[in-house]
């Protein structure tokens, strides 16, 4: 990738190499080992120049134009340039110009749809964690996002929570310890378990499921700075907020929806974690109207 565009890419918080991977993938995927999208080739010569529009269909919140870019760029070895006319994390109406486009045609309509694919699904992710933020507006809780990611995509999904105004949670299993309920079991108990996370990986965050008041007083006496209260009420979770106080970061989790958001807020947790945001948004209708 040119340098602008992998300057572009550490500017939005996203590993240039990453999303050259998740690009090579998805273009490999379309154009298969001939390399070749046979109708662009067979109807449109070679040295036919174009432009286009990439267009929002519907209001939302844009996230993933870099990437964008990124993959018009691979698909058409630097040919076709990209002016974009929106921002990431910007609110946009149906009918918003997001980008315009310009190069040889048949680079134009071989990146399409896996422009098309990327961006609309980040943009839709973006879009449904602003509604969880907007929820959110006036009280101290954050909404997190998930590791339940579609696999392979993973940072540009938790790209896209954070272009919606969420948080990311941990990006996998090696940057932060989560013991949750079968770690529990398999340990021996909640002090148990932290205690052997502690003495292997003493530099690593760690986070303790809890389920019950009681749970969540152990691993607080334990030593766990993180608990995630698991499918706790309202009314419980403010008792954890009471006894815990300050002493640990406390997170709301488990079938949480926008209805009950300021609710669940109110009881003085720091986060909700909303698995919905990256495994069940609907992505932004954007489409490509070549002139």
């Amino acid at each position: 990738m040119q340098p602008a565009t992998v300057a572009a890419l550490v500017r939005a918080g996203l590993d240039p190499e990453g999303v050259r991977t998740i690009i090579s993938a998805a273009l490999l995927e379309d154009l298969g080992p001939s390399g070749l999208d046979v109708t662009s080739v067979a109807t449109i010569p070679g040295d036919q120049l174009g432009d286009g529009d990439l267009v929002a269909r519907e209001p939302g919140i844009v996230a993933g134009l870099p990437v964008a870019a990124a993959v018009y760029e691979l698909a058409s070895g630097g040919t076709v340039t990209v002016d974009q006319l929106a921002a990431d994390g910007e609110a946009v109406a149906g009918g918003s110009v997001l980008a315009a486009v310009a190069g040889p045609v048949r680079d134009l309509l071989t990146a399409e749809r896996t422009v098309l694919n990327l961006l609309s699904r980040m943009s839709g992710v973006a879009t449904h964690t602003r509604r969880w933020a907007d929820a959110l507006a006036g009280t101290k809780a954050m909404v997190l996002d998930t590791r339940k990611t579609t696999p392979g995509l993973r940072i540009l999904d938790k790209y896209a929570v954070r272009a919606g105004g969420g948080t990311n949670k941990r990006m996998g299993l090696y940057d932060v310890a989560m013991i949750k309920d079968n770690h529990r079991l398999a340990a021996g108990g909640v002090a148990a378990a932290f205690r052997r996370v502690r003495a292997m990986f003493p530099d690593v965050p760690v986070q303790v499921e809890v389920e019950t008041l009681a749970e969540a007083v152990e691993a607080v006496e334990a030593g766990a700075g993180f608990l995630l209260c698991d499918n706790m009420t309202p009314r419980l979770l403010r008792s954890v907020v009471e006894v815990v106080g300050d002493r640990a970061e406390l997170e709301a989790t488990g079938g949480l929806t926008l209805d009950v958001a300021a609710e669940f807020a109110a009881t003085g947790v720091d986060y909700l974690s909303v698995g919905a945001l990256t495994h069940s948004s609907p992505i932004l209708d954007i489409a490509f109207d070549l002139h």
